[in-house]
Parts: structure tokens; sequence; C-alpha cells
């Protein structure tokens, strides 16, 4: 099933929340090779873990991860603005209307059904909140994950050429792309919804409670 946890409720799961930094780190460190930090209890957490971000975690029957994204308003400090402005010419994105998508994260024995059911969660997050669009930075493995999926991104910029290149995209969720991506989740609409209702209520709008 879909969670939808603010950092500063992740001690509440304390089994989901160890094995998906350690999750982080097995995908990011291991498997690979970036340039992330490790600490001594193998967990991989950086300085936007510590901004109170959303999470969007697919919780296995036995109350592991089995994968997850992490988001942050643009109005807020971002990976994106800190880090990977040249990609996009030195320009900065910020917005209300947009967050950052950041750490997709898969469990090395998840379902492959679980990358598209997270694409999901990150439809409801937008319909729920009024979120316009998603920017995140993401790497040459990925896109033909995007692509499996039906969630692929606007380009607004690349470096780096075939399996390192490096892009920044932008997504949008139309109701049309939700249907296809929840057919490839193996979720209905409606039990997606129930999840996303479960965490936050039946409103329609909501504001960030996660920035500060």
């Amino acid at each position: 099933m879909l969670r939808y946890i603010y950092a500063d409720q992740l001690t509440q799961y304390p089994k989901l929340a160890k094995t998906m930094f350690k999750d982080r780190a097995d995908q990011f460190k291991t498997r690979l090779g970036w340039d992330v930090s490790v600490d001594g209890a193998g967990f991989e957490r950086d300085e936007y873990d510590a901004m109170n971000p959303l999470y969007v975690i697919w919780e296995m029957p036995d109350g592991t991860h089995g994968g997850s994204m992490r988001f942050l308003p643009t109005t807020e400090q971002t990976m994106v603005n800190d880090h990977f402005t040249h990609l996009m010419g030195g320009g900065t994105i910020t917005s209300p209307a947009i967050w950052e998508c950041t750490r997709f994260c898969l469990n090395r024995d998840a379902p492959s059904r679980v990358a598209a059911a997270l694409m999901l969660g990150g439809g409801e997050i937008m319909n729920g909140f009024g979120v316009r669009h998603f920017v995140g930075v993401f790497d040459a493995r990925m896109v033909r994950i995007y692509r499996m999926i039906g969630s692929s991104p606007e380009v607004l910029g690349s470096e780096g050429k075939g399996r390192d290149a490096i892009s920044i995209g932008l997504w949008e969720f139309a109701p049309e792309a939700q249907a296809k991506v929840a057919t490839r989740a193996g979720v209905s609409l409606e039990l997606s919804r129930l999840w996303f209702e479960r965490a936050f209520g039946q409103a329609s709008q909501r504001t960030l409670a996660c920035a500060g």
C-alpha cells in the first residue's frame, strides 16, 4: 500500500523508515556509485531529509520499504535550485504550484509495479494539493522506467551523454495518464484515492505543512 508520511512522522513507522534509508544507501551508494553519505547505521540521508519533506512510500506486506519518493515545494530550499541550476542555464524554479521530487528509490526485490504505484501517489499529491508540476533531476537509466510507466517528463536541460547523462525534467499528470499509470501499478483509482484520503482527509485543496 501507499503511505504519505512527513519526515517528522517517521518515528511512528520505525521499520518502514529504517528500511527506506537502508534501501536508499543500497541503491544510490552501492548500486549506482553516487557520492552520497551513508551513516554508521547504513542509512543514506541528506540535508533535505531534515527539512520535513513529504515522502510517498510503498509499504510491503511485512511492513518494510518497497519504494519511495521525496517531495518539497520549490518555494523552499531544493536540490534543483541548490545544485543543478547550470542545467537550466543558471535559472531557478520557484513556484507554489511546482514541487521538487527527489530520491526515487526502489528496493532491489520490489515488484515491478511499485515504480508505477509511486507515480500514482505523485498524481494524488498533484490533485490533492493543487500542484501543477513536479521538477526533478534524473539519470539516463530512469528514461526507460518513466517511459514504461507512462509518465515521461519534459526535459528542461541535460549534460553528459549516454549512460552518464543527467537531466532536469518537469512532470505534469493528466487524468488520462493517471489511468494508464494506475493500470500499470495494478491499483484502482478508487483505492489510490482512499490511501491518500486516509493520510490527509477529503479536502480537495490543501496547503503544504512540511516546510519550515
